[in-house]
């Protein structure tokens, strides 16, 4: 078995061509909310700066540039379409609305991927999915437990049980589904806006869990020897679970968003902080009209390097 660990030093991000509310997503992501205050090159500097603080904490961040051909409003964040894995698999996956589809671009990236020193030994495509009407969002839909091969999913109009157990079966993994609702009694769009896993922490909006599985999903988490920093719904909403731990140049870094930081009470963040050096962007307009914030912008890139010529 490849050891996996749960954290990477390197990271995809995806510099947009286009940014804009897109109103079919929204249908069904209660967090983006369209503006007439914010424009394109407001989410193209916060994409920048995101860029920035990252490198300034020693994380190496490959930087794709989007097509402005044809436009494709939520291009800067590739979590949902990618995924990719110390066996070196690159994974595809399908994606709820026709417009994110053509964020897919699997031959451009795998050789930026190649390029950069990562070996890609296969691809699992499991965008045909689709076609049939069921959906899987990347790691938005599953959160990952690396090492344990296990996932978690909150089972939404984007995160389809059928996909889950196409995905567990080819990358060995298996998935705890469960429920997860906001206080309208709507399912939560996205995994990765309620539950975040790090190395030796794990952030939960608790109270977004249905009472039914709650005490399944505590119970497993903290039964890895995670510390449990539970969030209330207000903390959710600013996106205090959507955030990412790395390896940085002097250890683990925390990446997460200028909000979710406000959102923490001290208590909070000093539990947060000694688990890792915080990351800070301000990313307002991506949160705002894209309705995903740091943790969708980075896909964490786990494939192996190359082996250099003897």
């Amino acid at each position: 078995m490849i050891d996996d660990a749960q954290t990477s030093g390197t990271v995809l991000m995806v510099r947009p061509a286009s940014f804009g509310f897109h109103a079919e997503a929204a249908q069904s992501n209660a967090f983006a909310r369209a503006s007439s205050d914010a424009d394109f090159g407001d989410a193209l500097r916060e994409f920048d700066g995101t860029v920035e603080v990252l490198d300034n904490a020693g994380v190496e961040v490959l930087v794709f540039d989007d097509r402005a051909d044809p436009a494709k409003p939520d291009a800067v964040f590739p979590n949902n379409w990618v995924s990719f894995h110390a066996d070196g698999t690159m994974a595809l996956y399908p994606m709820a609305t026709a417009a994110r589809r053509l964020e897919r671009d699997p031959e451009r990236l795998r050789a930026l991927l190649e390029s950069s020193g990562f070996e890609v030994r296969r691809i699992v495509d499991l965008s045909f999915h689709e076609n049939h009407g069921h959906f899987l969002e990347g790691t938005g839909s599953l959160v990952l437990d690396r090492p344990q091969r296990r996932a978690f999913a909150n089972i939404s109009p984007r995160t389809d049980a059928v996909v889950i157990a196409d995905f567990d079966e080819r990358l060995d993994f298996s998935t705890l589904l469960f429920d997860a609702r906001d206080r309208a009694g709507r399912p939560i769009y996205h995994t990765n806006v309620l539950l975040s896993l790090g190395t030796r922490f794990a952030i939960l909006c608790t109270d977004a869990v249905t009472p039914e599985f709650r005490e399944v999903l505590t119970d497993e988490i903290e039964a890895t020897g995670r510390a449990l920093i539970e969030v209330d719904y207000d903390q959710m909403r600013q996106f205090g679970c959507n955030v990412i731990e790395l390896k940085g140049r002097n250890g683990p870094v925390i990446a997460l968003s200028s909000a979710a930081r406000r959102g923490f009470r001290r208590d909070q963040l000093r539990q947060l902080e000694s688990f890792g050096e915080l990351a800070e962007a301000a990313i307002p307009t991506i949160e705002t009209i894209g309705g995903g914030s740091v943790r969708c912008m980075i896909a964490d890139v786990h494939l192996p390097r190359v082996s250099p010529a003897p």
